[in-house]
């Protein structure tokens, strides 16, 4: 993976990773609720000695009494000092216990001493400050006097009292909501990391093209307007915004007609099966929108429902089902009695897929299907719309006896491991794949397509200002039962004017 893979992952996950970023916040904020408020205050006292009569006396005072500081600090944190403390204010405590609330230290240079106390209320810490301040003269008179206050030379006065503090030091919120705000970032990121080197699905065709050694021809993006109800591209939706917004799915859908067109100059697929690995895949969908777009180039197109099990053409084209292929092959109807023309296209002939036979695939790969896709191939471009790969074979029987097969996949669904099964079943019944078509391709996001369309919006304004093309003829009516006549007859000649001559078929052709 390079870097921009690792980039495309946090981008595509970044969802996991605000969320998990707020639950850090979150859980930073819960811990401090569950803990017990500490609150800090500070008192001070001024080591001094009582010999203060004239200046000598005051300057040998001051030298004693800073060095009793040192001594005073010890005698700070005796138990001593904790049971006078204790008793001084009626806690219910031990002496070690108050010793570890209470910090006393010395301003080096000075006879200054800092006194700060910690309680779980502001109003206790004040307290203790200053009781621990008259706890230490009380120590000392005992010590240095005859213990009765004030009795010796050098004691500590109280200097600063303690003020209320206004918040407590412990818990800090500021500091836990960061630190739990950059563990949760961090458990997102290595989330979004791991989902990425384990994902297995179809992100972007440079993966599989390096993995399959397959090309994508086609990547079909995924816009709104497009359901179970509507399902085909609207001609008027080709050049101009459209309804539904479609002008991407148009362009998709050309750019797929010119690889196909370019695949091979000299011999370009005239029969090409349209499959999947599995359903769902909106392989139905894009063979019929496929075929609208070869039809809207001139080219004579006919559309063949080979999906017997469960076949979607006459369905999304608006056609009835009725008699099909399934039909042709058993002998209960002709060619000519069971194509179909649609009003969409004047160059599409539809052939829907029938009853369903006992024995599709069998059906499928018998002789007289090898015939059948031999003579409309002679007439017309021919797509098939067939079964996908992995459930059944029908869709492999089929691209043996065709030039070739788009396989369709979708875009962050289907994985590599599915791809891999279904080109291999393939290549197992001698079928050749035509390309890859990535279907519902985002427009936005860390998957979308890298053919931008951000331009549509001025090309469509420029369409739809221009000149309103020429209206097409009327269509002619459908071919049915009571039309006989060969196939021909539904072909436009040869040479015609604004229809060119569809290629001859290229020799070599698999049987």
């Amino acid at each position: 993976m390079e870097l921009r893979d690792y980039l495309r992952g946090l981008r595509r996950h970044w969802i996991a990773i605000l969320l998990m970023t707020l639950i850090g916040v979150g859980a930073g904020y819960g811990w401090t609720l569950l803990q017990t408020p500490v609150y800090t205050a500070g008192a001070s006292g001024y080591v001094v000695s009582r010999q203060t009569a004239d200046v000598g006396t005051s300057s040998l005072g001051d030298s004693l009494a800073r060095s009793k500081v040192q001594s005073y600090l010890d005698i700070a944190g005796w138990r001593s000092v904790a049971e006078n403390a204790i008793e001084d204010l009626g806690l219910d405590t031990t002496p070690e216990a108050l010793v570890e609330r209470v910090t006393v230290t010395n301003t080096p240079g000075t006879v200054i001493m800092k006194i700060s106390a910690e309680a779980d209320t502001a109003e206790g810490a004040r307290e203790l400050a200053e009781a621990w301040t008259r706890a230490m003269i009380i120590e000392i008179d005992n010590i240095e006097g005859d213990g009765t206050e004030g009795s010796a030379p050098v004691t500590v006065i109280p200097g600063d009292s303690a003020s209320l503090p206004s918040s407590p030091t412990f818990p800090d919120l500021q500091t836990a909501l960061i630190v739990g705000g950059i563990l949760g970032l961090g458990f997102g990121i290595a989330f979004a990391m791991i989902r990425t080197v384990s994902d297995r699905r179809i992100r972007t065709a440079e993966d599989v093209e390096q993995k399959t050694g397959v090309s994508v021809v086609g990547t079909i993006p995924m816009v709104p307007g497009l359901d179970a109800e509507h399902r085909l591209i609207e001609p008027a939706d080709g050049t101009g915004a459209g309804k539904g917004n479609t002008f991407a799915v148009s362009e998709a859908l050309r750019a797929l007609r010119t690889n196909l067109q370019f695949m091979d100059v000299d011999h370009p697929p005239k029969t090409i099966v349209v499959t999947s690995p599995l359903p769902g895949d909106g392989k139905s969908t894009i063979a019929c929108n496929l075929a609208l777009t070869l039809a809207a180039a001139g080219s004579t197109v006919v559309l063949v429902d080979g999906d017997l099990r469960r076949s979607m053409v006459a369905t999304t084209m608006g056609l009835p089902g009725g008699a099909g292929l399934s039909d042709v092959l058993a002998g209960r109807a002709t060619l000519v009695e069971v194509l179909q023309r649609t009003p969409k296209s004047n160059n599409l002939l539809v052939l829907a897929a029938g009853s369903v036979p006992p024995n599709p695939s069998e059906v499928l790969g018998s002789e007289r299907m090898h015939a059948l896709l031999a003579d409309l191939t002679k007439h017309a471009t021919v797509i098939i719309d067939a079964p996908p790969l992995l459930p059944v074979t029908d869709g492999a029987v089929l691209t043996h006896q065709a030039d070739g097969a788009l396989v369709v996949v979708t875009l962050g669904k289907t994985t590599h491991d599915l791809l891999d099964k279904a080109l291999d079943t393939l290549r197992k019944a001698r079928g050749r794949a035509l390309g890859i078509v990535l279907n519902k391709a985002p427009l936005r996001g860390a998957d979308a397509s890298p053919y931008a369309y951000a331009y549509r919006r001025e090309y469509a304004a420029a369409v739809d200002g221009a000149t309103t093309a020429p209206a097409e003829p009327p269509v002619p009516a459908a071919h049915g039962s009571d039309s006989p006549g060969d196939l021909d007859e539904l072909a436009p000649d040869e040479g015609a004017v604004g229809v060119p001559a569809a290629p001859q078929r290229r020799p070599g052709r698999r049987g």
